[in-house]
């Protein structure tokens, strides 16, 4: 006869299976076969029973949708494969452009997917033997926040899959319209601050500390990929969303097989027309190559995948009136015009302010002050200012002019010929010091938590730092001394300026705010350099040997570094502390430091493999021969990279040696 145990455990086996049911039901099929009431009886005595048996509560229990414990901060995650952002068309012939670079490459006709672009925060999934175990936010694409405990409460995320698969699943959480309303409704009537849009409503939910709060948000999902998928696995994008809906994941109805792109022109227009009808938002439609195949032929850039493209829905737009035209100088000394406008609600924010790019810029649009003109926001994000309207002026509005002195440090601007830009070049310039340590504490940068403008300008006016390297020197009785700054708050900055010491190479190459290198590039040369002192020596044809890294970049990292004052800044953060160097992977890299390029056909080895065999001891492996190569692996047919190589008494290695250097590799190997 079963005891009471044996049957209270099975009980709550059958109770977990009842309520992942309906839980799909619900909050997937919107299709619910039993009442509220009864859902909330079993979701009662399943809470009874595993209160009574506590060691029987696993992570995949619908227990578990609401976590108790408060967080203090957000764990990075480092995503396996990064989550890349896509490329952007705002036309039909843009859309026609992708399509034609698409057939070309790929060396076929191509069919597509079409799927509605969510305006929400972008999170990635992951499931171990069908349980879900960790959940993060997209961040800068490599690195994120571990929201896990946030993302168990958004209900149409299944906690166990119907298969016990482990992957890694690429989805948009979203606020719906209705509760985006509600939400506002409910913080005016607490006299609190509204959200401007779902999406920020959103992302605001999904970080808050108290798992509590973000459940009380009614967050929603829609899956659309899986990381890392294999075209051996599933053929099409399209199965690969087939085989999500069968493993329980709420994926829209909307997407469509299109096999061109007129028809995924049709598709465009049709959502234009009706994207207001839906009870959430969107700003767009992705477009997807469908052939897994023909996506990993294509592959990537350092930035977006090269098989998908969104389309941006044109942008809506307002009238406001400019009220002032100011200039800002930037952290590299360009001065930007910069409208006041008249507070004017569009896309669900309300903008008051419009870069004016630059003085051509104004004069081509004939923008005054004074003016009334038509706004709107570029990609539905950021501000500007379409045309002005002349018809509606009374004759008292002002010609904007350029100032001649910096309005910061007083000394001349200048402007160079070819273009459009002009810019302060006082290196001691106020302004300029301010915004580039705003910028090297920046998130993406050294993410130095609590370092934001007003405390930086305090810090600056102060008279405590002058550039980011002083941040490092400041003490205790420094801060406490400034307004605002109580006992903890100043030992909090002093931790997170100190934690701030250990990140990673790339942070600190963008935070230096080199001229052209944003956070890709600056992970592609912590890459391929692995510390600053080798990068600060590389040279032009060096780095243009990076397949992602143009001239126009190469030209402005060697200008920079030839820069004394950049030199000595960067020996004053090594002699502080700043971490400097590119940390390795696990395991041995006795090629660290070396430099090898490959030529010619290898017979054991695809130039893929080989490269990855090289770059797993820890070599930088280039695609051109200069100075700084130390060897040259040189296959069969090698051509002018081998001549290029025994020009410069490089050492030439053939598939033998270069076999024999990755199966034991040399700890003694060294530049010639």
């Amino acid at each position: 006869m079963e005891n009471t145990r044996d049957s209270d455990l099975k009980r709550i086996v059958e109770l977990r299976e009842q309520l992942h049911y309906h839980n799909y039901r619900y909050y997937v099929l919107d299709d619910p076969v039993i009442e509220d009431s009864e859902y909330d009886q079993l979701m009662l005595e399943l809470i009874k029973l595993e209160a009574e048996y506590p060691e029987t509560v696993t992570p995949d229990s619908p227990t578990q949708r609401v976590g108790h414990a408060v967080v203090g901060r957000f764990a990075q995650v480092e995503h396996r494969i990064p989550l890349l952002s896509l490329g952007n068309a705002f036309n039909k012939r843009e859309l026609e452009e992708f399509d034609e670079r698409v057939r070309r490459w790929a060396g076929q006709e191509v069919d597509y997917v079409c799927e509605l672009k969510y305006d929400g925060l972008a999170v990635s999934l992951t499931y171990e033997n069908g349980i879900f175990i960790q959940g993060a936010t997209r961040g800068d694409g490599q690195i994120g926040e571990d929201v896990t405990q946030n993302l168990r409460t958004v209900r149409a995320i299944p906690l166990r899959l119907a298969e016990p698969v482990s992957l890694e699943v690429r989805g948009e959480v979203f606020m719906p319209k209705q509760a985006y309303e509600v939400l506002n409704q409910e913080r005016a009537a607490r006299g609190e601050s509204l959200f401007a849009n779902p999406r920020n409503a959103a992302a605001g939910s999904l970080r808050q500390l108290d798992p509590k709060i973000t459940a009380s948000r009614r967050l929603d999902i829609y899956v659309y990929s899986i990381g890392g998928l294999s075209h051996e696995q599933i053929a099409t994008h399209l199965d690969c969303l087939n085989w999500l809906k069968q493993l329980g994941f709420k994926v829209s109805p909307h997407s469509k097989h299109c096999s061109s792109i007129t028809e995924v022109w049709e598709f465009v227009e049709a959502w234009t027309e009706k994207r207001n009808s839906l009870p959430f938002a969107i700003d767009g439609i992705v477009v997807k190559v469908n052939s897994l195949a023909v996506q990993a032929q294509l592959g990537a850039t350092a930035k977006s995948p090269r098989w998908a493209i969104a389309y941006k829905f044109p942008a809506d737009q307002a009238v406001a009136r400019v009220l002032d035209i100011e200039v800002n100088v930037g952290r590299t000394g360009v001065v930007t015009p910069l409208a006041i406008l008249t507070p004017t609600l569009i896309a669900g924010s309300t903008v008051s302010r419009a870069t004016l790019h630059n003085e051509d810029y104004v004069k081509a649009k004939d923008i005054r002050i004074g003016d009334y003109v038509v706004i709107q926001k570029a990609g539905d994000v950021i501000p500007e200012i379409v045309r002005s309207l002349p018809e509606r002026r009374k004759g008292d509005e002002q010609i904007f002019e350029m100032p001649h002195a910096c309005p910061a440090c007083s000394q001349p601007l200048q402007r160079t010929a070819g273009e459009a830009a002009v810019r302060c070049v006082n290196l001691d310039c106020p302004a300029q010091a301010y915004e580039r340590i705003i910028h090297f504490a920046s998130r993406d940068a050294m993410n130095i938590e609590g370092l934001g403008p007003a405390v930086i300008k305090q810090l600056i006016d102060s008279e405590l730092i002058e550039n980011p390297a002083d941040l490092y020197e400041l003490t205790y009785d420094q801060l406490i001394g400034l307004e605002r700054f109580g006992e903890k708050s100043a030992q909090n900055l002093l931790d997170a300026i100190a934690e701030s010491k250990k990140r990673p190479l790339a942070n600190l190459i963008f935070a230096l705010g080199i001229r052209h290198v944003g956070s890709e590039v600056a992970r592609e040369l912590a890459s391929q350099f692995g510390s600053m002192e080798r990068l600060r020596t590389a040279i032009v044809e060096e780095l243009t040997a990076i397949n992602t890294i143009g001239e126009k970049i190469a030209s402005s990292v060697v200008s920079y570094f030839s820069r004394d004052e950049n030199n000595r800044l960067i020996d004053k953060l090594a002699a502080l502390g700043v971490n400097l160097v590119e940390s390795k992977s696990e395991g041995a890299q006795p090629l660290a430091n070396l430099t090898f390029v490959i030529t010619g056909t290898l017979e054991q080895f695809s130039r893929q493999e080989a490269e990855s065999a090289l770059r797993s001891l820890g070599a930088h492996v280039a695609s051109s021969v200069s100075r700084n190569t130390d060897y040259v692996v040189a296959g069969e047919k090698a051509g002018s990279k081998l001549t290029r190589a025994q020009q410069l008494g490089i050492t030439i290695l053939n598939e033998q040696q270069f076999i024999e250097i990755i199966r034991q590799p040399k700890q003694e190997l060294k530049q010639d």
